[in-house]
């Protein structure tokens, strides 16, 4: 399994319009991507302006079909004025047993 993990750093202010937008890419990932298999959409209690993405896909494969989705797109030009700072780390799964997942 394919895991992103992105922290972004909101500029002031930014925090209520981001979310609503995020919120609605995480919903649409989940509904149309049939290889996105998670995505939470987690908040700082002690930093309002600091948002944390966990994303599980089947595989690289389907991460990068998410890229290419209308609705990524869309929120990516929507919130590029809200984000001071992205970070995004890519990731592999590993079971319990201690193999790739």
């Amino acid at each position: 399994m394919h895991v992103v993990t992105v922290t972004f750093t909101l500029h002031p202010g930014a925090r209520t319009g981001f979310l609503s937008l995020m919120l609605d890419n995480a919903r649409q990932s989940m509904a149309l991507e049939p290889g996105c298999r998670r995505f939470d959409v987690c908040e700082d209690p002690a930093d309002p302006d600091r948002i944390f993405l966990y994303e599980l896909y089947d595989d690289a494969a389907a991460f990068a079909d998410h890229k290419t989705r209308p609705h990524y797109r869309d929120f990516t030009e929507a919130t590029a004025t809200m984000i001071a700072d992205k970070r995004v780390a890519t990731l592999t799964l590993i079971d319990p047993d201690g193999e790739p997942a």
